[in-house]
């Protein structure tokens, strides 16, 4: 980024821009979390998100983590549909249909997270849409995609993440296999979906033409397995779990010192020596078992162990001091009570962002991940109410005010 470009991002916040996709409007039948997130990140950007929910109970989340009263949503949910507008349609009958059709009219994209077949059942898949929109780009997130020995079973990240291999090389060696902390199941397919929107509008920008695309829960976990897919390529062998290890360098993990433990990435021979040196263990640097990235992954619990007993009577923050001054990556495990609220990072990238909301007042949720120095995203709307929009949106005689 430019000088230029930070001061761009910095005055946006005191004199709002037009957003990057400002202009271009989604018309959004997901709901949970895969399809949430990428309109989300759509709306982030400028673009005018129209959340179609169900009378009555809308988007799942809105009652999840303890069910909130009547009137009020869950943090779940506002966690993934700020600049959103929500209007409720039933889509099984005639009027709801027509209400979709007529949010139809200005759309450039469509997206759907219903297992396959259901919104063909509800008349809102792609060949009906196409028909009445034909330049429209349409997205379908699934489980396990819209064809395939799967395509049927219910999509569930920890299902996602299990049969896609994450599950397999998530633990440790001797332990229980688990799944990723994150529901990368989940959060993959939003952002290779809205890859593929992206790409797809910048076709139709450029051709007039629309298209669908569709993505999955199953494809993105696979997606993401670079190195594990990798290593079964070039051994034959199926990766297993290394705990917080790397599968390509050593030392390249979490280790334990006096109070607590740390990351250390001495993941090239340049680092390796500088961390020996760093911890006055010149000698292994010298030591034949140790004197290649391969040695080293080959005995990594008996390096581990070496490195755990120099670190035995230093604190973390002494730790991560020493190697960083030595120019080794080091760094504490920070957990999201001390990020969210204390961290100095995370406050000078504005990755905490708060907004008024009408019923719960002053909320707070994560910032925006990717700076644009001319179009920053903004928080524009808070999430939604369930049907918010409906006499914006749906009554004709109303003018459309984005």
């Amino acid at each position: 980024m430019t000088p230029t470009d930070t001061n761009a991002h910095a005055d946006a916040h005191a004199t709002p821009r037009p957003g990057a996709l400002d202009g271009v409007r989604v018309v959004d039948l997901t709901q949970v979390m895969a399809g949430p997130f990428a309109t989300m990140l759509l709306a982030d950007l400028g673009a005018d998100v129209i959340k179609v929910e169900q009378p009555g109970s809308g988007d799942q989340t809105r009652t999840s983590w303890g069910y909130p009263p009547p009137g009020r949503d869950s943090p779940a949910f506002h966690a993934l549909n700020r600049n959103k507008r929500s209007v409720t349609l039933d889509l099984g009958s005639e009027q709801g249909k027509a209400d979709f059709r007529r949010l139809l009219g200005d759309a450039d994209i469509v997206i759907e997270n219903f297992r396959p077949g259901v919104a063909a059942r509800l008349g809102v898949d792609y060949d009906s849409v196409r028909a009445f929109k034909p330049d429209i780009v349409y997205a379908s997130i699934s489980g396990f995609g819209q064809y395939g020995p799967y395509a049927e079973r219910p999509g569930y990240d920890l299902i996602a993440q299990g049969m896609a291999g994450a599950i397999s090389i998530t633990g440790d060696p001797d332990g229980t296999p688990v799944k990723c902390g994150l529901p990368v199941g989940d959060l993959g397919a939003g952002l290779l979906c809205l890859y593929g929107i992206l790409g797809a509008h910048v076709h139709r920008l450029r051709t007039g033409e629309g298209q669908y695309l569709e993505t999955s829960l199953y494809e993105a976990v696979l997606a993401l397995s670079v190195w594990e897919s990798t290593e079964f390529f070039s051994t034959g062998k199926a990766p297993e779990r290394l705990g917080s290890a790397n599968r390509m360098s050593a030392p390249y993990q979490v280790v334990r010192a006096a109070d607590g433990h740390l990351t250390v990435a001495a993941n090239n021979q340049r680092l390796w020596q500088r961390l020996c040196q760093a911890l006055g263990l010149e000698h292994l640097a010298e030591d034949e078992r140790f004197a290649t990235n391969m040695a080293r992954m080959e005995r990594r619990p008996e390096l581990v162990a070496l490195i755990e007993g120099r670190l035995a009577a230093t604190t973390v923050d002494e730790a991560v001091t020493l190697l960083l001054g030595a120019g080794v990556p080091a760094g504490p495990i920070l957990d999201y009570a001390h990020i969210l609220e204390h961290d100095p990072h995370a406050k000078a990238r504005a990755m905490v962002e708060e907004y008024e909301h009408p019923v719960e007042g002053p909320t707070r949720v994560l910032g925006f991940p990717v700076k644009l120095g001319r179009t920053p995203a903004r928080i524009r709307r808070h999430p939604p109410l369930l049907g918010e929009h409906n006499t914006e949106l749906l009554t004709p005689a109303t003018e459309d005010r984005r």
